[in-house]
Order: C-alpha cells, then structure tokens, then sequence
C-alpha cells in the first residue's frame, strides 16, 4: 500500500509478504492485477528458507485466472509472498496505489482448497515485505513476461467503439452504473454484481488491437471498479499475518450449532464410552507425542475447540517471577510490552502438529482458556486482570472483554488476577474464577452482563477459597466444579444458583489441586504444596459419584513439574500443560490405546471413532497462575503458581521454570 512509483524510474518492487498461520491450503489458480504500469507479478510460498513459486503472470493478460503450482501447498509456519514490478516509463508525476486507472495495484489472488472443517471463505496479506526477506527472492520475479497486442485483446465480446466513445462511455455509464452498484452491494449477491457490471461493460474492453494504450487504459478502468468491489467487500484489515474475514452466514451456523449443542446437551451426558467402565480404567503416557517439537513458553491452559483439537495457551518468552507483582497485584513489568508470540496454538491431537496459531502482542501473562459453543475462545491474563472472548478465525477480534486493563479490583467490573472461564453449555452463561486475590467465583452472560457471584464470605462454600484456579462445567448435572488450589480440593456447586454440592478431598492430593476437568469421570492434577505436606505430583481420575480414586498417573521419562491444566478428548485421550517444563503431555487409557508390534516396530492404534463434532462438557479448564497480592476477603498475601522455595534467576535451578509462591496465606474465620 505505500508503494511509490518514481516517474521515468525503470523498475519499482512492490513487495507483499504474511506468515501464514491457519489450516493447510490448496491452491489451484491465480490471477495477477495491477493497472497500466505493471509488468510481472508473481506469487510464492517459503517455506524453510526456499521459495516455491505458486504463480507468475503478466497483468497485462486477460484477467483470468490461471493454474498454480501443484505442488505450491501452504500450511502452517509457512510464508507467502508476492511481488509485483513496475515502470514508471512514460509518466511525469509520482504513482501511488489506489482504486483509480490512473493510481496502480498490486494484487496476487489465489483460489485455494481446504479441509471443509476448517474452511475460511476468503482471506488477505497486506503487509509490506522485508527488504531482508525479498534479498532471496528468484530472479525470475523481475523478468517481464512478453506481451504482444493480440495476446492483450479480451475476447469476451463483438461490435466496435472508437476510443473517443469509449472515454465518453467510461466518464458516464460506467461511473453511473458504479454508483447504482454500490447501493446494491450490501444486500449480498456479490457474483451476480460483478456479472451486472462486466456485461454492461463489456463494450468498453473491446477495443481495435491497433490502439492497445487506449484499450489498456478502459481495461484498467474496469478492472480497478471490480476491485474497488471486491474491497469494499472485504473487511479485514491490514495484518502482519494473513487476516480471516468471518463467514456471511455467521449467525445463521452460530444458531443452528447453539441449536445442536442445546440438543445434545439435553439428550446425552457428555463424554466418552469408557466413563461407564471405571473397573480396570488405566491412564498412561504416550512418549512419542509430539511427534514435532513445539516450541512452548509456561503452558498455563487448555481446552478443545469442536473439532477435539488441543487449544494450548500458553506465555511464550515472558515468565511469571518474583518481581512480576507488587504487594497490591500491580503487574510491574510492563515496559516488556505484550508478548510477540503466538499464544494461542491450536495442535492436532494425535500427531501434536500444530494447525494454526493466533494471539499475538495481545498478552502479558496467560492463564485460563476454555471454549464454547461456537468454538470462541474464553481466556483470562492476570497481568491484566482481565477476562476475553475471542473469535478463533484468526483476526484476533476480542468479541467480549471483562475488567479493567492492569487495575485490580472487587467489584463488578474489575478482577484480580482471575484464572479461569467455564462455559454453560446450554445457557452460553459464563463462570469466572477470580483468583488469586478476590477468590470468589462470578456468573456473566455471554455477551458480558454481570448476573451474580458467590466465594468465601457468603457462606455457599463449605470452606471458604483459598484460590480458585481452575473450573469445569458439568453439562449433564448442571454443576460448577472449582479446582480450589490452596485448599487442595474440588468443590461442586449448583451452577445455576451456587448452591454448594459436594466437596472431593482426598490425601493424595497432597494439599494442592491446580485443575479439573470432567468427561463423566473428573480429572484432576495437583502441585507441590509450600506448606511442606506435598504428595508426589500425579493426574488422578475420580469417579464423581463415589468420590473413589480410580486411577493416578504420570510421565515416565520426563517428569511433571507443575502440572497446571488439563483436558480430556472424546475419545479418552488425556492432555496435561505443564507450566514448570513448558511441555504438554499426552495420556491415554488402556481400553483406549493398545500397542501392536509389526516387524519389530511399536504401532499404537487407538480404538473407536469420535462421535460429533462437538466437545460439549470436554472444553476444560485452563488454569495458571498469577502472583501475589492481598485479598478484601480475610486472606493475608496469596500465592502464586508454584513453590516459594524457588530462587531469584541468579539462583536458579531446575525449578527456575515454575512460577511463585509467598508464605502461606492467613485463612480468616468466615
């Protein structure tokens, strides 16, 4: 967009360059623009430093599209690229890039396929490439493509106009019928507009081919109100990485899929068909996962979106440390700025690849994500002591957000360091778990309107929270259950009404519990306890009804350092963040998972088919710490994620990964 074209200047680049962050594509066709000045434009994918080409055309070509690169697919942590290459030949004032035949473009479109449960209609790359970057770019991106005047001519028409009556046409018709078109462009037939205006304008393009300037020039005009179309049409912004514009018919899937999830929530529990067969239920680690290495900060949070992918959530290079909070929970380390990376990773839960990314420079320090019915993501910063909804097509738009940017506070429109989201699958109602400083627990609707709270002060709880640090929904009971952390138990409520339910403590815990999640069974991990009373760290899996213990486990090789959230699939797969070793680990249970041997190779195989779409009751917890501060509520300094036997980053050991704790608090006798 900011390019400029020097007159009598012989070659300007306009170069355009995105990395590309979503679910592989397929592309099949390209098509090249610009207006009179441009002589190539070619499109590329890098990918670990090579360039593949996907296309190269002259713009001067009839404007079709033209068959890509076969081999030209793009995926994840790829970049795409295009150049295109000007002259400034012939004029005697600067060029710019705009919507007029006398101002250029610089445009590389791609028809593309994609896996249709991951289909984004549309999408664009506006963002200026690196001078570093487009050094490698192939040298055949500034060889001009020979354009003779026959191979100019559009053959879309019949009958002659001189150039005089085409200028005349232009400067009246097309004009009028731009602005008629216009009005009509909101109601939604977009194709049947562009057809409108190429067969009234068909009489401009066709032009005698001894006169190729002028019919460049009416080409041009058209091409340029087409285009001026196709972005008024799009509404994504400009991006350092590619932009998803939402479906049109967004609310109609959002309808019909809170539909489907009312309905089965109501007609089925939620979960897998192990849940009936507690006998003999294993869980165990599954070591070869990932298979690709994932590059991951303190995991703070997980959830499934409706395609049981893995969410992770997670503080790329920033760390929760010592220095991190004042005494009142200020965040001090803001002249850090919001993290660069990709917070968001959403990861292919059988091989660990990751499929798309999302959240960058939006983040100071991560803690819960959860999904809900129309798979936004549901996330809290402690940083910022705020809660976030967010779409999951990649643009990054917060939808919803809850609280005050770095100021906390107790009332309704501020938190303190909160920690988690859980969402009403029925209702799409909220519960935030609010935290580390207020432990209390608040009911929103989905669109952000206070309904209610309960927490230590109003007797609901049988004991008052001593950090609330991880939620699950359970849809089949209509109950609310907290991973109450310093308390070192799970407490379930009646979601509705905060009516207390039931209290699971068990020893094993070792007086620390820092998430649950529920798939019919409830699952839970614990923490190191600063209180000198600690168990070894271990995931269990509890029947809700008995409240017995019916399975612990835990990694083999690479040992649990802070456990902070955890998630279970449809089909019994069991995922662990590990905010201690950056690591996210997989379990899975041994009805699930069987391993065969072939020709002395290990295979493992899972069992049965995933039924639905939907994660319904399974998008679960999320879960990470914050750091200190003082609670209004009777407690003394509060405790962060981790143990407070952890040193300065001078001192560091293994442990210097974890997260922080300060003495224990003082727990007040309402």
């Amino acid at each position: 967009m900011d390019t400029v074209i020097l007159p009598g200047k012989r070659v300007t680049n306009a170069d355009i360059a995105c990395d590309y962050t979503s679910y592989p594509i397929h592309p099949f066709a390209f098509r090249t623009h610009t207006h009179h000045l441009g002589k190539v434009v070619s499109g590329y994918r890098i990918r670990d430093g090579k360039w593949t080409l996907i296309g190269r055309q002259s713009p001067l070509l009839p404007q079709a599209f033209y068959a890509a690169n076969k081999d030209a697919d793009i995926k994840y942590g790829d970049t795409v690229a295009a150049r295109c290459v000007f002259s400034g030949e012939g004029r005697t004032s600067k060029t710019y890039i705009g919507g007029t035949s006398d101002d250029e473009m610089c445009n590389f479109y791609i028809m593309y396929y994609m896996d249709s449960k991951h289909a984004v209609p549309f999408m664009n790359c506006m963002e200026t490439g690196s001078k570093e970057l487009f050094r490698h770019i192939p040298a055949e991106a500034n060889v001009p493509i020979p354009v003779s005047p026959e191979q100019m001519m559009p053959m879309m028409h019949t009958g002659h106009r001189t150039g005089t009556e085409c200028t005349e046409y232009k400067n009246k018709s097309l004009l009028e019928t731009n602005r008629a078109d216009e009005e009509v462009l909101n109601q939604g037939d977009f194709y049947s507009l562009l057809s409108k205006l190429l067969d009234k304008s068909k009489d401009v393009v066709h032009v005698h081919k001894y006169n190729p300037s002028v019919m460049q020039k009416a080409q041009a005009e058209l091409v340029a109100q087409i285009d001026n179309i196709m972005q008024k049409k799009d509404l994504g912004l400009p991006s350092s990485r590619l932009v998803f514009p939402a479906r049109e018919d967004t609310i109609l899937v959002r309808d019909r899929v809170h539909k489907f999830h009312q309905f089965e929530a109501t007609a089925r529990p939620p979960g897998n068909k192990l849940v009936d067969e507690n006998k003999g239920y294993h869980v165990e680690e599954v070591p070869t996962w990932p298979e690709s290495y994932l590059q991951l900060g303190q995991v703070s949070g997980l959830a499934l979106d409706s395609d049981d992918n893995l969410v992770i959530f997670h503080r790329g290079d920033h760390r929760w440390g010592v220095n991190s909070f004042d005494n009142q929970a200020i965040y001090q380390q803001m002249s850090l700025g919001p993290i660069q990376q990709s917070t968001i990773l959403v990861v292919d839960p059988v091989k660990g690849r990751v499929l798309k990314a999302s959240g960058r420079n939006m983040f100071y320090l991560p803690h819960g994500i959860t999904t809900d019915a129309d798979n936004n993501y549901w996330v809290t910063d402690v940083a910022l002591h705020q809660v976030f909804k967010l779409s999951s097509d990649g643009r990054d738009k917060v939808l919803v957000a809850l609280g005050q940017a770095f100021m906390p506070g107790t009332d309704k429109k501020h938190f303190c360091q909160p920690t988690d989201v859980a969402v009403d699958t029925v209702t799409g109602n909220i519960y935030i778990s609010d935290g580390y400083c207020n432990a209390r627990i608040l009911k929103f609707t989905a669109d952000g309107k206070y309904l209610s709270e309960w927490g230590s002060s109003d007797g609901r709880n049988r004991k008052p929270f001593r950090i609330p640090h991880s939620l699950v929904f359970l849809p089949d009971r209509q109950e609310l259950c907290v991973a109450d952390r310093e308390n070192g138990n799970i407490q379930c409520f009646v979601a509705n009404t905060g009516e207390f339910v039931k209290e699971i403590s068990k020893k094993e815990f070792g007086g620390e519990v820092y998430a649950v999640s529920y798939s019919g069974l409830i699952f839970a991990v614990n923490g190191e306890s600063p209180y000198g009373h600690s168990a070894p760290l271990r995931g269990f899996v509890i029947n809700y009804s008995t409240q017995e213990i019916v399975d612990s486990f835990s990694p083999e090789k690479k040992k649990f350092k802070m456990p902070h959230d955890i998630v279970v699939s449809k089909d019994g797969s069991v995922f662990v963040g590990d905010a201690g070793s950056d690591a996210v680990f997989k379990f899975t249970s041994e009805k699930a998972h069987r391993s065969v041997k072939k020709s002395g190779i290990e295979v493992q195989e899972l069992e049965g088919k995933q039924a639905g779409k939907t994660a319904s009751g399974l998008n679960l917890g999320n879960f990470f710490a914050s750091h200190k501060g003082y609670s209004q509520q009777g407690f003394d300094r509060l405790s962060t994620e981790g143990s407070d036997q952890e040193k300065d980053e001078e001192e560091s050991t293994d442990s210097d990964n974890e997260e922080y704790s300060a003495p224990p608090p003082t727990v007040s006798s309402s």
